[in-house]
């Protein structure tokens, strides 16, 4: 279970770490161009706080678990990356757009928190 718990969690770090760095260091014209749209309804601070929580994320998959300092935060940074993608859930059924990639993401990190509070 430890090495599928790797896995999923160097997945969800690298998407999210990519994402996070993008929303915190493009232009809100890039990101657009990107084929993130939703970002023209939503305020720059907004999109910069997503990127940062998405970074922090990524980093809390990682860190704890590899360091072997305070391992639960591991599974805690999962939730907390599941509860965004619920946010882009949301944000995806009221543009009408497709909600498969953060419903694919949101369950691979309900499986990492699962995972990683079973292997606490």
């Amino acid at each position: 279970m430890t090495v599928v718990l790797w896995i999923i969690n160097v997945l969800l770090a690298c998407v999210f770490g990519i994402a996070g760095l993008s929303k915190l260091t493009r232009s809100m014209g890039s990101l657009v161009q990107m084929g993130m749209t939703w970002v023209e309804e939503t305020s720059e601070r907004m999109v910069r706080s997503i990127g940062a929580i998405e970074l922090l994320g990524a980093t809390g998959l990682i860190l704890p678990k590899a360091t072997g300092v305070a391992p639960g935060l591991t599974p805690l940074a999962a939730i907390g990356l599941a509860t965004v993608l619920l946010g882009a859930v949301v944000v995806h059924l009221k543009r009408a757009e497709s909600v498969t990639a953060p419903m694919v993401l949101g369950g691979m990190a309900v499986m990492s928190a699962v995972l990683g509070f079973a292997l606490i």
